[in-house]
């Protein structure tokens, strides 16, 4: 059995400095052994051009995620935190960094499907979908970003490489998802976590109204804990990674075993 625990709050746009100091004090009162918290919670979200996402970003072994490691190494604990990544490559993504006890097994997701006004700031993610594997917990964790929930595929990739939790880092401005995300726990039989945020962030004559309510849903579809729509707040639950891997509901079937992919071919792609 583990705990687990998202974190919903408004990160101030432009102030780096401030934003990190509040999710180490958030990390500093939590004592769940993972914590997640939304997407590009270190920057903001509204960047309006590449210059100014890229003048926000770091890369994976910059100072914020590298201060991170030291801690969950310390504390033994999990972390996922949205931030804007300056890539080897010199491309900005909008990233989410896993961040292990064991920092040879942390790693940084891109998000695969931007959103909106995003293309004219990040580049494409090109990590596609992975499951990390912490064998010390018995606990296989895969991660997507906000947008990345519209798409079956990405949930179920995660599920076909043995999630048993799938990390969802959010920024989510409409009002639909909280529709769909027991679907994608249920049909993955997969536990689910969104740490949205909360707040208004202004750029280019437009106001973005983050919608708050961060979920956390079990592997039977059900909701866990919620979060109101304009509080901060911390969810925390108790998870059994174990649950999740009979894919079996029962005596005959069985939701990855009765799958028929020779059938599936004929989805454009």
């Amino acid at each position: 059995m583990l705990t687990l625990s998202t974190v919903q709050f408004a990160p101030i746009f432009g102030d780096k400095s401030v934003n990190i100091k509040r999710i180490h004090s958030y990390i500093e009162s939590i004592k769940s052994d993972i914590i997640v918290f939304p997407e590009l919670c270190t920057t903001g979200y509204f960047f309006q051009t590449q210059e100014e996402a890229i003048s926000a970003s770091e890369p994976f072994s910059g100072e914020t995620i590298t201060a991170l490691q030291h801690t969950a190494t310390a504390r033994n604990q999990i972390y996922v935190v949205g931030f804007a990544e300056l890539g080897t490559d010199g491309k900005v993504y909008n990233s989410a960094a896993l961040i292990m006890p064991d920092a040879k097994l942390s790693s940084v997701y891109r998000k695969t499907h931007l959103f909106y006004k995003e293309r004219n700031c990040f580049a494409e993610g090109d990590t596609g979908f992975f499951v990390v594997e912490d064998s010390e917990r018995d606990i296989r964790i895969g991660m997507m970003i906000c947008y990345d929930w519209r798409f079956p595929e990405s949930s179920r990739t995660l599920g076909l490489q043995g999630a048993d939790i799938i990390v969802c880092p959010a920024n989510l401005v409409t009002d639909v998802w909280h529709i769909v995300m027991p679907a994608r726990a249920l049909e993955n039989k997969v536990y689910l976590a969104v740490a949205n945020r909360t707040g208004t962030e202004t750029g280019g004559g437009e106001e973005l109204i983050f919608k708050g309510e961060s979920a956390i849903w079990g592997y039977n579809g059900k909701i866990m804990a919620k979060s109101a729509p304009d509080e901060e707040s911390i969810l925390t639950v108790t998870i059994d990674p174990a649950q999740t891997r009979n894919k079996s509901f029962n005596t005959f079937n069985d939701i990855f075993a009765d799958r028929r992919p020779e059938l599936y071919k004929n989805i454009i792609v």
